[in-house]
């Protein structure tokens, strides 16, 4: 589904990703882990078309996406979220999925002037996707909250689930368990598990939270300044000796 193929980026005179390369399966979770500065966000924003990679091909279903534009990325169907919430905060539950929702139900400005039919049956399809979305996950209940006043584990489920009402094939979440405990931890790996099997999509996920890793990811890839170091399933990454070193250090 999802393919980079020997991306790099440089900076100046620094390179943040040397010829990484990635295959993501269809409906496959792969996490993509490392130590800080790994650059795992920068191949998330080259996926996303925020940076265009200095050379290298990024595939989706085959399809060449590399450097377009990050709503066109969206359109051909990969949705992220970020390592900070950035929930419309003013908006409601319901409302920030209507926004994300109009990618695929989006009325021309004609249409939305004078209320014509066309405008009045998109806005119906999308309300109801959106409600069937938060019915799906748990959070119709909050539906006509501020998304401000939820819990934090509920943010990071509605970041999630605003992402899915772009109605996406390849879902990029970067550390959706940061700032969790434990319990929001364990959950959340339910979650991820219960919308991949939903929606029947990929998922490509960042995360340091190791627990969520190894429980929801089949396959894992391990960067080290920008170099790919080591892939393979969860259990042979936690024995590779460069992978120990990379996050522990050597003397």
């Amino acid at each position: 589904m999802l393919t980079t193929e020997n991306v790099t980026i440089t900076f100046g005179g620094l390179t943040a990703v040397d010829n990484f390369s990635i295959y993501v399966e269809n409906e496959e979770i792969v996490g993509l882990i490392g130590p800080n500065g790994a650059g795992k966000t920068t191949v998330f924003n080259m996926i996303t078309g925020v940076y265009s990679p200095t050379s290298g091909v990024i595939l989706l279903d085959g399809k060449d996406i590399t450097g377009k534009k990050p709503h066109k990325i969206t359109e051909a169907g990969i949705a992220r979220t970020f390592q900070n919430i950035r929930l419309f905060h003013e908006m409601t539950v319901l409302e920030n999925l209507l926004v994300a929702s109009t990618l695929r139900e989006r009325p021309n400005l004609f249409e939305s002037v004078i209320h014509l039919p066309g405008y009045l049956a998109k806005e119906k399809r999308a309300r109801e996707f959106a409600l069937e979305l938060l019915d799906s996950v748990g959070l119709m209940e909050n539906a006509n909250d501020n998304a401000v006043s939820l819990p934090y584990g509920k943010q990071r489920r509605l970041e999630i689930v605003r992402a899915l009402a772009t109605r996406p094939t390849t879902l990029l979440l970067d550390e959706p368990a940061a700032g969790m405990n434990p319990q929001e931890s364990k959950e959340l790996m339910d979650f991820i598990v219960l919308i991949q099997n939903k929606f029947h999509i990929s998922i490509l996920l960042i995360e340091h939270h190791m627990q969520v890793v190894m429980g929801v990811c089949s396959r894992l890839y391990v960067l080290d300044y920008g170099i790919t170091i080591a892939e393979g399933t969860p259990a042979a990454i936690q024995k590779n000796q460069k992978v120990i070193e990379a996050y522990l250090g050597v003397e």
